[in-house]
């Protein structure tokens, strides 16, 4: 059996040997009963779940900081942080991230195959 390693956009996270260095056998037969309109949805999905995540851990990593810093020490601070963290977490995750939209993603393309195959 012939695997497809990557899907239908060249993401190397969203590939089908991610799974510890190996072929995602699971995985491979899921994509091919999903279409790449839904493939691209959940890429978009799993990455933006791994954004709120990581700008989670990105606010509560500075919520302590106080004092001299980039932004000073005024009233504006909690705000303009906030964006930073933001930006930083959308940077991060569409980069690559640390893992967990490749993990949310496999999710969502295996329940989406399975889903198919029960309505058809």
């Amino acid at each position: 059996m012939q695997v497809n390693t990557t899907t239908s956009t060249a993401n190397p996270a969203f590939s089908v040997e991610s799974r510890n260095g190996r072929p995602d056998f699971e995985l491979a037969a899921a994509l091919q009963k999903v279409s790449p309109p839904v493939q691209a949805k959940a890429q978009k999905t799993a990455t933006d779940f791994e954004g709120m995540f990581l700008n989670s851990m990105f606010a509560q990593m500075t919520s302590g900081l106080k004092g001299e810093g980039p932004f000073g020490d005024t009233p504006g601070t909690g705000v303009w942080r906030s964006m930073l963290t933001e930006q930083y977490s959308k940077n991060f995750a569409s980069a690559g991230g640390v893992g967990v939209a490749r993990d949310v993603y496999r999710t969502l393309i295996i329940q989406q195959a399975k889903t198919t195959l029960r309505t058809a």
